[in-house]
């Protein structure tokens, strides 16, 4: 099927930045999970629940991302469940099609961007540079993921993007942590904060799942609303 044959999106890009907005100021907190072993889906999700992180971005980065997507959305539809680490349009498609509700990218290349202007789900791509941004800007995107954030310039960098680009707002991710995640936070072009230090891989893998909801609930606290 060419671009032109391609059926036209249910929503727009203006609709679907207003979905990042809704996702992003309900989660506050994505949390980049990679799921290592099929066991790991249910619990892991429910700890991170208990502890108040009801948005989680499942990552492409190990097999079983698609099954955790497809195991979320069907047992656990009460969470927003979003994929990570989507590259080309094939994953795009792979995870709309397992019933992602957001997709985010770690890059940009114009075949994904594409995609994600003729998707149905948004897609939160991810940038490093201001080329990036308006190449986004171009197709209607004002949402993005700064990453690697802290080697990007982290909230220096943030800060001069607000001046080219008042109506962009960002989600930085790679670096961010307990000690940094808060003064990100207080940036006013800052929507939610992408991390992973409330999921130590070793909780994981001994299904300390107490733990990782104690994290959750204090990584939620640091995000508090004054």
């Amino acid at each position: 099927m060419t671009t032109l044959e391609r059926p036209q999106p249910l929503l727009s890009m203006s609709e679907k930045t207003a979905r990042i907005d809704a996702i992003c100021a309900q989660a506050r907190i994505l949390p980049v999970i990679t799921i290592a072993r099929e066991q790991d889906i249910l619990p892991l999700a429910d700890a991170l629940a208990a502890g108040g992180i009801r948005t989680l971005e499942v990552t492409l980065r190990s097999a079983h991302g698609i099954k955790a997507i497809e195991v979320l959305r069907e047992q656990r539809p009460e969470l927003c469940v979003g994929a990570g680490t989507v590259l080309d349009r094939r994953m795009f498609e792979a995870v709309a099609a397992a019933g992602a509700q957001f997709v985010v990218s770690p890059g940009i290349t114009p075949e994904l961007l594409q995609a994600g202007v003729q998707g149905d789900i948004p897609l939160l791509p991810g940038i490093s540079t201001a080329s990036e941004i308006m190449s986004g800007y171009a197709l209607g995107y004002r949402r993005f993921k700064l990453f690697p954030a802290e080697i990007s310039g982290g909230a220096a960098a943030i800060k001069a993007f607000a001046g080219p680009f008042g109506d962009i707002r960002f989600c930085p991710t790679g670096g961010v942590n307990q000690a940094n995640a808060r003064s990100y936070m207080a940036l006013p072009n800052v929507m939610c904060v992408g991390g992973t230090w409330m999921l130590d891989s070793s909780w994981i893998k001994n299904g300390e799942w107490a733990r990782i909801e104690a994290s959750s609930a204090e990584a939620m606290a640091l995000l508090e609303h004054d």
